[in-house]
């Protein structure tokens, strides 16, 4: 029988491929604004402390509004994020390949993604010379 600390080991993460990296890394040129850095060991942007996208394994999620979540949604491909069974995180939303393969469609959603993190509360700390 297996024992416990066995059955809820972590799942091996696998690092992002280089184009999806790439692929992010472009758009995100788009929001000068944004702050890059890492999250987990993945590629991620952040505006006043909160994350807008990022890169989980061999995907790309976005974090939106309400409204703009469930449009997203409607996509072929987009689905909610569920880094582990059972754990999903609520306001971000896997980006299909489709939309991985038009840059401007990206560019919109990632544009959305960064206005809803902007309007949120900034996260303390944010600005005072905290180190990236």
């Amino acid at each position: 029988m297996p024992s416990k600390k066995a059955a809820t080991a972590m799942p091996r993460w696998t690092k992002a491929p280089a184009s999806l990296v790439e692929t992010f890394s472009t758009a995100l040129e788009a929001l000068p604004q944004a702050t890059p850095r890492k999250m987990f060991g993945y590629p991620a942007a952040f505006v006043n402390g909160n994350m807008f996208a990022g890169l989980f394994q061999k995907t790309m999620v976005l974090r939106l509004a309400p409204e703009d979540r469930a449009a997203c949604l409607t996509i072929d491909g987009a689905k909610p994020f569920e880094p582990m069974p059972g754990r999903v995180m609520k306001e971000y939303v896997v980006v299909p390949e489709s939309m991985l393969g038009s840059p401007g469609d990206l560019a919109r959603w990632m544009a959305k993604a960064f206005e809803f993190a902007e309007s949120l509360a900034p996260k303390a700390g944010e600005g005072k010379g905290r180190k990236r």
